[in-house]
């Protein structure tokens, strides 16, 4: 990220972009940053496509034309598939030798082959820029940035409740941060207090407390927060997934914790947000580990209840959560 910003700071733009990665926010960031850099407001430069099947020669013939009263002519193209080898990559990846001076491409990615002659090709003569999620030290830092901008102060203790009740998604803790700074419009500290009013619970944290408190043998509590998820329209077999997942997630935690390994460890090993790591070390803590086997197992059986047409998908999630089975 820091060369992407350094290019458009300096306003020195390579031949050839690419943007891939799990995070669809920075993605996007940065693709409009770039194009907004580039093309100044200028749309006669500008050319956008869209999605697999694009005419290659016609983006070739585009590319080596000169920009009309501009210094470089843009061309945007999302999702085009030419790093999984989709029709037009070979061409493509030749053309990566003899991009003009006037012309930048920018690719923006879902799927991206690192192997592919193209990638390759990107890496050569541009820059591949892989946007992954970020971790809980650097979303913290943003989160604090654009609260400091508004002019809003956030301890850290308060910034990890928030970041465990919006999740590590960019875009949903971009628009809760400005749900809160409006509702805190004329203090300048947030408050653990703001964050519980105004701040949307995530799907996946709602299973988190509903396992929370089927560790602690609140049935009630748990059948509550499961009624909660229907009412939002949450499908039971999309709750039984997420259920199940979190139990193997929790498995994996106990035994990675009987290793002797810590919370930076295990949140690298599994691909987790450290504070996400940190929350499941506490669950796992409170069940061992024959219980959560039997809750994996009891999962299982659930789903092929449903699939098997013995038991409706909602009943089947309730008989889980009350281990009637």
């Amino acid at each position: 990220m820091q060369t992407l910003n350094q290019d458009i700071k300096d306003h020195s733009f390579k031949p050839v972009y690419l943007l891939f990665g799990e995070e669809a926010f920075l993605k996007k960031s940065f693709k409009n940053r770039l194009k907004d850099a580039i093309t100044d407001g200028d749309t006669m430069n500008y050319n956008y496509y869209e999605g697999k099947g694009m005419n290659v020669n016609e983006i070739i013939s585009l590319s080596d034309t000169m920009p009309f009263f501009a210094e470089k002519r843009l061309i945007l193209m999302e999702d085009s598939g030419f790093f999984k080898g989709g029709q037009g990559a070979e061409d493509v990846t030749q053309y990566m030798e003899r991009i003009p001076e006037s012309t930048c491409l920018i690719f923006v990615e879902s799927e991206v082959d690192k192997r592919s002659k193209l990638y390759k090709a990107v890496k050569k003569h541009g820059y591949a820029a892989e946007l992954s999620h970020q971790d809980a030290g650097q979303l913290a830092r943003w989160a604090a940035g654009i609260l400091s901008k508004n002019g809003k102060k956030i301890t850290g203790r308060t910034m990890e409740f928030f970041l465990s009740k919006t999740g590590d998604d960019m875009e949903n803790i971009s628009s809760e941060l400005e749900k809160l700074i409006s509702y805190t419009l004329g203090r300048d500290v947030i408050t653990d207090e703001d964050v519980e009013i105004i701040c949307t619970t995530q799907v996946t944290n709602k299973i988190f407390d509903m396992i929370t408190a089927i560790a602690g043998r609140q049935t009630r509590k748990a059948m509550d927060l499961y009624e909660d998820l229907l009412t939002l329209k949450e499908p039971p077999m999309r709750i039984l997934f997420l259920i199940a997942r979190q139990f193997n997630q929790i498995l994996q935690v106990k035994e990675l914790m009987g290793k002797g390994l810590e919370k930076g460890a295990i949140a690298s090993k599994l691909k987790l947000q450290p504070f996400v790591a940190g929350k499941i070390m506490m669950q796992a803590k409170t069940f061992s580990r024959e219980q959560i086997l039997s809750y994996v197992n009891l999962c299982v059986d659930a789903e092929e209840g449903v699939k098997t047409g013995k038991l409706q998908d909602r009943l089947a999630v309730e008989l889980l959560i009350t281990n009637q089975y």
